[in-house]
C-alpha cells in the first residue's frame, strides 16, 4: 500500500469507507499518449482521481496532466493555482477560457530526478450533477531534482458545462506517459 497515494484505501475501514474504486489504470512499458475512463457510473456524489505520474520528455521542469471532460475540447475550461518549493510561492490563473482541460495531476518531467513520481489526490465535486458547472480541486507534491527542491500544488479548476462526466481523458504534461505512471478512479458517496 502506498502510504502518499492510498491507492488501496477502499480497502480501509472506517472514514474512508465511503470511497469506491471505478477503476486503475498503470502505463506499460512504452509510455502511453493518455489514459481515459470511460462509462462512469452517475451513481456518486464526486469523483476523485488519485495518481503517480511522470512523462517522458527531456524537460528539467515540471508541470501538470490535464482532464478533458465528456471528450469536450471546446474553450470552456478554466483554472487556478499555487505552488511553492519552500522559499517562493507563484500564484496565478487563466485570464480567458482554456481548450487544454483542468488539471488532474501534477507531473515530473522525464529530465528530471531518475525514477521519480509526482503524487496527487485531485477531487471531481458533483460532477453527476446536471444543474451546475463542474468543480475541481487538486493537491499534489514532488520532487524536482532529489536536491531539496520539493514543489507542492494547490490547484483549483473548473469546467463550464452543467453535463453529467461520465468519460474522462487525461493527458500528459509533455510527451507522453512514463512506464508505471498509475491513475486510480473512485467514487465518493
Amino acid at each position: 500500500m502506498s502510504p502518499i497515494l492510498g491507492i488501496y484505501a477502499s480497502q480501509i475501514s472506517g472514514h474512508l469507507s465511503n470511497f469506491y474504486s471505478i477503476a486503475t489504470q498503470t502505463v506499460g512499458a512504452g509510455g502511453a499518449s493518455s489514459i481515459t475512463f470511460l462509462s462512469i457510473p452517475s451513481t456518486y456524489t464526486h469523483l476523485q482521481i488519485r495518481s503517480i505520474n511522470r512523462d517522458t520528455s527531456s524537460l528539467t521542469t515540471t508541470g501538470w496532466s490535464h482532464a478533458i471532460f465528456n471528450s469536450d475540447t471546446g474553450s470552456n475550461y478554466f483554472r487556478h493555482w499555487l505552488y511553492g518549493n519552500g522559499s517562493t510561492v507563484t500564484a496565478a490563473s487563466d485570464s480567458a477560457a482554456i481548450n487544454g482541460g483542468v488539471p488532474v495531476a501534477s507531473s515530473v518531467t522525464g529530465g528530471s530526478i531518475s525514477n521519480a513520481f509526482a503524487g496527487s489526490v485531485t477531487d471531481i465535486l458533483d460532477y453527476a450533477n446536471t444543474n451546475k458547472y463542474k468543480t475541481v480541486r487538486h493537491l499534489g507534491g514532488l520532487d524536482v531534482n532529489a536536491s531539496g527542491d520539493y514543489r507542492i500544488s494547490l490547484i483549483s479548476g473548473l469546467w463550464m458545462s452543467t453535463a453529467a462526466i461520465t468519460s474522462i481523458t487525461i493527458n500528459p504534461s509533455n510527451n507522453n506517459f512514463a512506464q508505471g505512471a498509475t491513475f486510480a478512479l473512485y467514487g465518493v458517496k
